[in-house]
C-alpha cells in the first residue's frame, strides 16, 4: 500500500512544462482542503500532497519569468495532464487543451474522441492529456506572471 502511494503521489507531480524563449518556469501541486473553523467560517488551504485519495482536488501552479534581457516573444507553456488526474479546469487564463497527447488544441467543448465504432464523442475533461497557453503579447524583460489549473485525482 505504501508503495503504490508514494507511486501515485509520484505520478501527480507535474511534468516539466515547456517554454519558449529564456522563460524560467516554476511549477508546483497543491491539495486543496477545505476547513470550517468553530465560528462555521470555511477557508481553502493549499497544501503540499503526502497523502492524496481519489476525489482530491488539486491545483497546479506554473510561475514563470522572463530571465532574458529580451521580451520573450511567441511565449508558450505545454504541461502535460498527470495521468493519474482529471482536469478540472483552469484559473482566469484559460489553456487551450488536446486529448489526444497533443497533436491537436482548442477549447475543450469544441474537442471531439474517436470511439471504437468509428464515431466521435464530444470530449470530457477526463480525456485532456495536455494544457497550453499561448500568449499573444511579448513578456517584458524580468515580467513574472502565474498560470492556475486544477484537477481531480481519479
Amino acid at each position: 500500500m505504501r508503495k503504490a502511494l508514494f507511486l501515485l503521489i509520484a505520478a501527480l507531480a507535474p511534468a516539466q512544462a515547456f517554454a519558449a524563449n529564456q522563460v524560467a518556469l516554476d511549477n508546483n501541486v497543491f491539495v486543496e482542503r477545505v476547513t470550517t473553523d468553530a465560528a462555521g467560517k470555511q477557508r481553502v488551504l493549499l497544501e503540499e500532497p503526502k497523502v492524496v485519495v481519489p476525489g482530491d482536488r488539486l491545483v497546479f501552479v506554473l510561475n514563470y519569468r522572463n530571465a532574458g534581457a529580451q521580451p520573450a516573444d511567441k511565449f508558450v507553456i505545454t504541461n502535460p495532464m498527470p495521468s493519474a488526474v482529471r482536469f478540472a479546469g483552469a484559473g482566469d487564463t484559460p489553456p487551450l487543451v488536446s486529448v489526444d497527447g497533443g497533436k491537436m488544441w482548442g477549447q475543450l467543448a469544441d474537442l471531439t474522441v474517436p470511439m471504437a465504432d468509428g464515431t466521435r464523442r464530444p470530449a470530457q475533461p477526463a480525456d485532456v492529456t495536455h494544457v497550453r497557453w499561448a500568449f499573444q503579447k511579448p513578456i517584458p524583460a524580468g515580467a513574472t506572471g502565474k498560470l492556475i489549473f486544477r484537477g481531480v485525482v481519479k
